[in-house]
């Protein structure tokens, strides 16, 4: 009997370790924060060649400066902290530039391409979360005119705002973004970060027990344009 006893006293003690311990050696040892978002990277960047006027589509660039867009949130994973930075290549759109002034453009991300380092995690994003099969896409318009003839032409950056509409899950909210353009050759280069809170888009943050998501976070984009 007394065998027994102690045998009981130490699953319970090993349970409880794992249950305690667990979740801190995943947090210390295991567990680490994405990469950040993508942005506008002026290595190997030429001199502005050409003029801004005309319209401009999105292409794949190439490294440092391809075209990807996505998200970055915070969540607690099994008692870790981490930054999760999600990305895709599936990105479209195009801009208009009359006179020096940005006087249309359109971003369109296919967010089932959306990946991050667990497929779990992704499966939960393109179902629960964003419902991918009913709202395959996530688009920012622009709503109102941006000066580009400050923009620097020696192939160093330069920062504008832009001021439009943010479409997730049908949902449409105004919203306003710093963004840093680069000018290189025939090119151009554009990244920025929209601080979004995910309720605002009738988006549910997840909270499955062992994984808990902010409701705050950001939707990143970094695109390389050339003249049509």
């Amino acid at each position: 009997m007394r065998k027994l006893v102690w045998a009981l006293v130490a699953v319970v003690v090993v349970a409880l370790l794992g249950f305690f311990v667990a979740p801190w050696m995943y947090g210390t040892f295991i567990a680490e924060d994405d990469a950040p978002a993508a942005s506008v990277s002026t290595e190997g960047a030429q001199a502005a060649s050409g003029t801004l006027d005309g319209r401009w589509v999105v292409v794949p660039g190439i490294e440092p400066n391809r075209t990807a867009a996505g998200y970055t949130v915070h969540e607690i994973l099994r008692g870790a902290d981490v930054t999760v930075v999600g990305s895709t290549d599936q990105v479209s759109g195009s801009a208009t530039v009359t006179d020096g002034t940005l006087t249309a453009a359109e971003v369109v991300v296919q967010v089932d391409g959306i990946t991050t380092d667990s497929g779990q995690r992704d499966n939960q994003f393109r179902t629960r979360v964003m419902d991918t099969a009913l709202y395959p896409t996530a688009t920012f318009v622009l709503t109102e005119p941006v000066e580009l003839t400050s923009l620097p032409e020696d192939g160093s950056t330069g920062t504008v705002t832009a001021t439009g509409t943010l479409t997730l899950r049908d949902q449409e909210r105004p919203v306003s973004v710093d963004v840093e353009v680069l000018r290189t050759a025939d090119r151009l280069v554009a990244s920025g970060s929209i601080p979004t809170t995910w309720s605002d888009y009738g988006i549910e943050a997840p909270n499955l027990g062992f994984v808990t998501v902010d409701d705050a976070g950001s939707i990143d984009f970094l695109v390389t344009l050339e003249q049509s």
